[in-house]
């Protein structure tokens, strides 16, 4: 059985995965294999039901998974106009279920409630498909819990994990499943989906393109906010600020001000309306109702955005961080003299300056002292103390 495929010229649920042509083939094949089982096709044999999508950020991989569960709901292989398609991609769909964490991690309760999902049948005529988006930050506890079912899933079932390499995911599971890795999305590409999509003009597409370095999401925010561009010419400008101890202290303080009003702003828009919300569900405030519990569960509420919060702050730090490894990288292209576009064009001038004045070995020790830095902030050390470490180790590289 061949599933009817979406009209040349559209491309249904595939149209956000922006230069990944070869991911979309596979899987087209794939949800036309799907569709085949289904239909009991005899010739149908060994069918992935558990499948790993690998990329750096911003290359797609949420994106590629969700698409593919629409496919796969879908009667037509992912028209994209569709109720499946557009309930799916929307995370509305009853036998589609998205998992993505705001929090450090994904605990083990909260996999044991996909587990059970998982074993039951599909309220409709097709799959019940989980998506875990992030599947990096599983709890060892987690990650044995769904590891049966990855292993053994249900005739009608199958689990979509994303994670940023294959090395994120514990063996075990990863070895249950069929791997694709994305690429980053190239400059060209990106700025066309800017231009042709959001209505961005040619020359910020064409900028903020080649600053996101392929982020599709980082592009769009640098194209709409320019809050978002201050923020980043700000962390441009430290490396030629770098002089001596105090401008190195003065530098993380500001890397770190910066992080915590960018997760504030985030955590302020979503925090009251959740407290409101199970505050509502809860019954709190209503006249003659005692809520039995109902302390606790706030309790536990303030707790969750206590830890979301600090997870926005160390993602906003991790991009400031990325920024400030473009301009490194940028310097090295110059040192090498490799001749390909720089990601900062914008400040070539001071590029060009740390070029002449530094040796290539000083510029490759500053983008491990950068990546040693972004280690550290994964494995929770204090963000202030990893980022004064870092500016002391960029002025004094030898």
């Amino acid at each position: 059985m061949t599933v009817e495929n979406p009209p040349v010229g559209r491309q249904g649920v595939w149209a956000d995965l922006v230069g990944q042509e070869p991911i979309v083939a596979v899987l087209s094949m794939a949800v036309d294999t799907a569709s085949a089982a289904l239909a009991g096709d005899p010739s149908v044999t060994g069918m992935s039901h558990a499948w790993l999508f690998t990329g750096p950020p911003g290359s797609g991989r949420s994106n590629a998974a969700r698409a593919y569960a629409a496919a796969l709901e879908c009667e037509r292989g992912g028209c994209g106009e569709c109720s499946e398609c557009r309930t799916t991609l929307a995370g509305s769909h009853p036998d589609v279920t998205l998992v993505r964490t705001e929090q450090l991690s994904i605990k083990v309760d909260e996999v044991r409630e996909l587990v059970r999902k998982a074993a039951m049948s599909p309220t409709g005529r097709r799959w019940q498909v989980l998506v875990v988006e992030d599947a990096d930050r599983l709890t060892e506890q987690a990650a044995d819990a769904l590891l049966k079912s990855v292993e053994e899933p249900a005739a009608r079932t199958i689990w979509l994990l994303c994670a940023p390499t294959i090395e994120d995911v514990v063996p075990t599971i990863r070895s249950r499943c069929r791997m694709l890795s994305l690429r980053t999305p190239p400059p060209g590409a990106v700025a066309a989906v800017l231009t042709e999509r959001d209505g961005v003009p040619e020359d910020v597409a064409t900028f903020a393109a080649r600053a996101s370095q392929g982020h599709i999401g980082r592009a769009r925010a640098l194209a709409a906010d320019e809050a978002t561009r201050s923020r980043r010419r700000d962390v441009l400008a430290l490396p030629s600020r770098l002089h001596d101890i105090g401008a190195c202290v003065m530098a993380a303080a500001q890397l770190i001000e910066a992080a915590d009003e960018e997760a504030a702003a985030i955590a302020d828009r979503l925090d009251p309306a959740e407290r409101a919300g199970l505050e509502q569900a809860l019954g709190v405030g209503t006249r003659g109702v005692r809520v039995r519990g109902a302390a606790a569960s706030l309790k536990e509420l303030a707790d969750q955005h206590k830890t979301r919060r600090k997870r926005f702050q160390r993602d906003a730090l991790d991009r400031s961080l990325t920024d400030l490894m473009s301009f490194y990288r940028d310097v090295l292209m110059l040192q090498t003299g490799s001749g390909v576009v720089l990601v900062n064009e914008e400040v070539r001038r001071d590029v060009e300056a740390m070029a002449h004045r530094e040796s290539a070995e000083n510029t490759l020790r500053r983008i491990e002292a950068i990546l040693e830095c972004r280690e550290a902030l994964e494995g929770n050390v204090a963000p202030l103390l990893a980022v004064e470490s870092l500016m002391l180790d960029l002025a004094r590289p030898e």
